[in-house]
């Protein structure tokens, strides 16, 4: 892939019966967006789906190079071969899949030739998500050759889930402290291990800035970093929370160093490169990507130098 789940910072959904559809989808509304996912499923009423769709026919033309990654969440798979014969649609990154089981990811897929670039997030959000036995034949299915290397990251669709629960997260509480916590953590552990990135669920009440960064925390604290936003406020805010503490990029960058022994403290704190190293490389492209808390003072690096993670360079492209 061109680009890692961690370049998606907080996409940004935006109902395709937008009149500015455009400027969303190119940056224009919000210039230091990093994703943006049109969406033509839940955020639009059934009798508006053939507006939507004509705005996006006009829309994907106008995608210009160098703005946000562009996502497309279609409705169903008809709704998406529909929107895969419009001109400009290759302008587009992928397509986010709503309400994934192992079939209808297979009939989303169908329809996605073999040949393009598209990536896919398949959302987990229906009663497959309370099912061990379910959600391990969706990661069967989805580790197979021609599909594995399409999936960017799964998305935890943490309404849906609640809804299913017949809940709703009360004022000034996050997702963690309803019983879909548990939920989100099963769904971890059942993807993460197997090479699966997940991103984290809305906060869709855009209006309580402390308990969005409360949880934004423990999603980082379940290795979910990602989120989906549904107010342009919510965007700068949640990744604040991705820059990387100074203390967390020195550890990881130590842990990664060629000499580093098998066993050492840092503050106090044991690390262990062969259990800790997935941390250590992902907190550096992380760092990367966000910039740490302050700045790279500390560590000597500025904007514009290369870190080495293993046999790959990262770049640091922001100090803030």
């Amino acid at each position: 892939m061109a680009f890692s789940y961690l370049n998606l910072g907080a996409s940004l959904y935006v109902p395709a019966t937008r009149h500015d559809l455009v400027a969303s989808a190119n940056g224009d509304r919000l210039p230091r967006l990093r994703s943006v996912i049109l969406c033509t499923e839940d955020s639009i009423l059934e009798g508006d789906v053939e507006m939507a769709l004509a705005n996006l026919r006009q829309c994907l033309p106008q995608l210009r190079k160098g703005g946000p990654l562009v996502f497309i969440r279609p409705r169903s798979p008809n709704i998406l071969a529909r929107i895969l014969s419009m001109p400009g649609v290759e302008r587009v990154h992928g397509f986010v899949l709503p309400k994934s089981t192992r079939d209808s990811v297979r009939a989303f897929s169908y329809h996605i030739p073999a040949s393009s670039r598209f990536v896919l997030m398949p959302t987990l959000e229906t009663r497959e998500a309370f099912d061990p036995f379910a959600i391990a034949e969706l990661r069967t299915m989805l580790s197979e050759s021609g599909l594995r290397e399409r999936v960017l990251a799964l998305r935890i669709g943490g309404n849906d889930i609640l809804n299913l629960l017949g809940i709703r997260r009360s004022p000034g509480r996050t997702i963690y402290d309803t019983a879909a916590g548990p939920v989100v953590a099963s769904l971890v552990a059942a993807f993460r291990p197997f090479g699966f990135p997940l991103t984290a669920p809305v906060f869709d009440d855009f209006s309580d800035a402390d308990a969005l960064r409360v949880e934004v925390r423990r999603d980082l604290e379940h290795g979910l970093v990602g989120k989906t936003a549904i107010h342009p406020s919510q965007v700068s805010l949640i990744e604040q929370e991705y820059r990387v503490s100074e203390a967390d990029f020195r550890i990881a960058r130590r842990i990664l160093d060629d000499d580093a022994p098998a066993v050492f403290q840092i503050d106090k704190v044991m690390c262990e490169p062969a259990t800790h190293a997935n941390w250590a490389a992902r907190i550096m492209e992380q760092a990367a990507i966000y910039g740490t808390a302050t700045d790279f003072s500390d560590s000597g690096l500025g904007v514009g130098d290369e870190v080495r993670i293993g046999a790959c360079k990262v770049k640091v492209l922001s100090r803030s």
